[in-house]
């Protein structure tokens, strides 16, 4: 059967490769021009983190220092790391430091104005307020002191992970420790501490700043060494007089106010951008031909790889059910997968269909049997050659019963098979329902001369189909009653596990052939190859046992030693 074009697997295989190729070239065009605006506009931004870097490095300097000494170092090194003209002036614009001196600045805007008092809230960093937290001025305390707070702030911090709340000691730059939370949770009890009581070298300092903040405020006002404040009433007023107060204090620890001039290259108003000239554009075209005949080239072979299995599998499934052949595509990956599954599967429907004439053969057989002796003893009734007896009838309702046996041994199995065999499980006394069994088959036992002994543990109470449970303890009573020699004996043995009631039925028979043992839950399988019913039954009772007790969740298994006899075990679950 031949593929039409537009549903080949190589033309779709081609069509996809070729589609996934043509995006990838545009996208990776794309995406390099897209990259390359994206750098050039971000160029402005980097050059407003140089400037920040350097604000920010004079004020580190200006925060530690209270002059200027020494700048033209950092200075020099900063333009050297920019590639940018920098200066540092006084607010008159009288040059501190320059890198590039000789230019004048007086009509040049300055970049920004260091004072580590007054910070520039777009250019600091790390600082919540206008004054860096750097200028330690009168602060610092000494070494003794800091071992002391550091004690204070153990104890603290150990309260708090106590009552399971984070927290961690960090040093501030005029060397006093102090407690930061991890967590948002304070309502532990762990403050106040003595970590906010002022320590020797503090003390001046602060009641001086007290003091400016009083007068300024007009209010009794108190200041704790972390600079917060206590008073009673409006809080704007003293905290703008805190504010005040402590960059008059702390003024003549710093430099004095510089502007800052960072020069270079204009920044560029309007963003760049970038896009593909003509010889850019040939190239990216030329490589795209380029790689579109490998993409076919490759896509076409592999098709072609990928087709000729199919095919062979296609042409194999399309031919007569009794010409089904393995097909080896000679390939280990999924269609050799799929390959060695249709091999597997035509190899089960062959065997399926042998069984299936088998079956059909012995259904017959055993139909026919009763069916021929019926009509045969029927006919010579009718012609006259036998009278209608009372043996005559009894032969021919021994053959009815034969018959109706067979019948009902079939609608099981094709209930079975169907999924539609039943149980209805309820409490039952395991001893009674063996006792009924081997009670009714005792004279048949006595017949044959076989010797019928019950071997039960207990009388225990377990929840099954007790009319099931005698259809499969009897089967197998039967089966192997027929199979025991005359003065041998059947034992039907019960126990109980943990999870499961075993049943035992037991023979002294011939035995079965290893070779026989698989088969004997096969269909109308009989070892006599004769086929006699002096040897063997309908061949039905085991295969249906096994399946009322798969039905119940169990099984039924043998086990068998030639000249010794079998065993034949129902396991149910509890």
């Amino acid at each position: 059967m031949r593929v039409p074009a537009h549903r080949s697997l190589v033309v779709r295989l081609l069509a996809t490769s070729t589609v996934i190729v043509i995006c990838a070239i545009a996208a990776t065009a794309w995406l390099t021009v897209r990259i390359t605006t994206r750098d050039v506009v971000q160029e402005p931004g980097r050059t407003l983190s140089a400037d920040t870097d350097v604000y920010n490095a004079f004020i580190a300097h200006a925060a530690t220092h209270p002059t200027w000494d020494g700048a033209a170092d950092t200075v020099r090194r900063l333009a050297s790391l920019t590639g940018r003209r920098i200066a540092l002036t006084t607010e008159d614009r009288q040059v501190i430091a320059d890198s590039s001196p000789g230019v004048p600045l007086q009509h040049v805007r300055p970049s920004a104005l260091v004072d580590p008092l007054h910070l520039d809230a777009a250019l600091a960093r790390n600082s919540a307020g206008r004054i860096d937290p750097r200028v330690v001025g009168p602060y610092h305390i000494t070494d003794d002191e800091r071992e002391y707070l550091r004690r204070i702030a153990g104890s603290e911090v150990q309260c708090f992970r106590d009552a399971r709340v984070a927290a961690e000691v960090i040093d501030t730059p005029s060397g006093r420790p102090t407690v930061r939370l991890l967590s948002a949770d304070d309502s532990t009890g762990c403050r106040p501490s003595k970590l906010e009581l002022p320590v020797e070298s503090e003390k001046v300092p602060l009641a001086q700043l007290g003091r400016q903040v009083t007068e300024c405020a007009g209010m009794p006002v108190s200041v704790t060494p972390t600079f917060a404040l206590r008073f009673t009433g409006p809080a704007e007023t003293p905290l703008r007089c805190l504010e005040d107060s402590r960059r008059d204090q702390l003024r003549p620890y710093v430099a004095p106010p510089a502007l800052l001039f960072i020069t270079g290259p204009p920044r560029l108003a309007d963003p760049p951008t970038v896009s593909l000239s003509g010889a850019n554009t040939t190239q990216v075209v030329a490589m795209t031909l380029v790689v579109l005949a490998v993409a076919f080239t490759a896509t076409v072979l592999a098709g072609r790889r990928l087709v000729r299995p199919l095919r062979l599998l296609t042409a194999a499934a399309s031919s007569p059910a009794d010409q089904h052949g393995r097909v080896d595509v000679g390939s280990r990956d999924e269609i050799g997968h799929l390959a060695a599954a249709f091999n597997d599967l035509a190899e089960r429907r062959s065997q399926l269909e042998r069984q299936r004439k088998a079956m059909v053969n012995d259904v017959a057989h055993e139909l026919r049997t009763p069916l021929t002796n019926i009509r045969t003893w029927l006919e010579a009734v009718r012609d006259g050659v036998t009278a209608p007896d009372p043996a005559v009838l009894d032969l021919l309702v021994e053959e009815s019963v034969l018959l109706q046996h067979i019948i009902d041994d079939l609608r099981d199995l094709a209930a079975a098979d169907a999924g539609n065999l039943r149980v209805h499980p309820e409490p039952a006394y395991v001893e009674d329902i063996l006792t009924q069994v081997v009670d009714a088959h005792r004279g048949a036992a006595d017949a044959g001369g076989v010797t019928c002994v019950l071997d039960t543990a207990g009388d225990p109470v377990v929840r099954l189909d007790p009319v099931r449970l005698r259809q499969v303890v009897g089967n197998l009573l039967t089966n192997a009653i027929r199979h025991t020699p005359r003065g041998g004996t059947v034992t039907v043995r019960s126990r109980l596990t943990a999870d499961a009631l075993i049943v035992d039925v037991t023979d002294d028979g011939a035995g079965i052939a290893a070779a026989d043992l698989p088969r004997v839950f096969d269909r109308f399988w009989r070892a006599d190859g004769s086929r006699s019913r002096t040897t063997g039954g309908s061949g039905l009772g085991l295969p249906i046992a096994r399946q009322l007790a798969r039905a119940h969740g169990g099984d039924v298994t043998a086990t068998s030693t030639p000249g010794k006899g079998s065993t034949f075990t129902v396991s149910l679950p509890r």
